[in-house]
């Protein structure tokens, strides 16, 4: 197959690795290296895709082969990649792009930073008080889910920044108990009056909502292994949100003789 060829299938599976790894759905990804390959001018490219791996064959005018096989591990949502990587396959089917130019441009996407450790931080903290509200805690509560909030993503970003990388279900369990343990120390110091609302407004930020809502759309469009594996990934995550919490309060239990909830 020839150079530029490569290039083309290259340029067009990066792409769907950057798509994959931020959490896109699997026909977003098929389509999108389809999209990138037909536009310049590869019409014979098969794909298949698993929510960990991307597979990719094509053959040329002269009947030369080319395969790809790319491995994704499981990581959290990037949504500003996942938008990015879909504006530039439309414009590179407008024609406003040549290869190395879309390689450029994929390189930056690629490296787009996210959220700074603060704006995480303090966003999981709104996001908290504001879940406890819909709950209908009230003001004392809400700044209670807001602070349990706050340094849950305290512990989460500086678990994150540990040279060796932490098991998901681990990650989870030690965000359920420090939430939970957070929660209950703000109940207990009086700031609060409905521990309930304050624990699940809390615990909302480790909830799998983009996995969820990505398996549900997976099984909708008829890729049942891909919406198997996140809806399987999603109830990891939440056993082992469930077991911190459980932890906390039988600990809370066992050292009170009371009952928090």
């Amino acid at each position: 197959m020839e150079n530029c060829d490569k290039k083309i299938l290259d340029l067009a599976i990066e792409a769907g690795r950057i798509l994959l790894d931020a959490g896109a759905e699997i026909f977003r990804v098929e389509e999108t290296i389809q999209r990138i390959a037909g536009a310049y001018g590869i019409q014979k490219c098969s794909t298949f895709v698993l929510s960990t791996g991307i597979f990719v064959t094509a053959e040329n005018e002269e009947g030369e082969i080319y395969a790809s096989v790319k491995h994704i591990p499981f990581t959290g949502a990037k949504l500003h990649r996942i938008a990015a990587v879909n504006q530039l396959s439309r414009q590179i089917v407008e024609g406003k792009y040549t290869v190395k130019e879309a390689e450029e441009e994929l390189a930056k996407i690629k490296d787009m930073p996210g959220k700074k450790p603060f704006t995480r931080i303090f966003a999981a903290g709104v996001g908290s008080g504001s879940f406890c509200y819909i709950l209908g805690g009230g003001a004392e509560d809400m700044l209670a889910a807001f602070l349990s909030g706050f340094f849950l993503y305290v512990v989460l970003v500086a678990m994150e920044k540990r040279e060796k990388q932490t098991s998901k279900i681990v990650l989870n369990m030690i965000g359920g108990f420090c939430v939970s343990l957070f929660s209950v120390i703000f109940y207990r110091m009086g700031l609060g009056n409905t521990p309930g609302s304050i624990l699940v407004g809390s615990v909302m930020p480790l909830v799998p909502g983009v996995s969820l809502v990505n398996a549900v759309r997976d099984f909708a469009d008829g890729d049942y292994i891909g919406g198997g594996v996140r809806f399987l990934d999603a109830l990891m995550v939440a056993l082992g949100v469930a077991l911190g919490v459980g932890i906390t309060y039988t600990i809370y239990y066992r050292m009170t003789g009371g009952i928090l909830l």
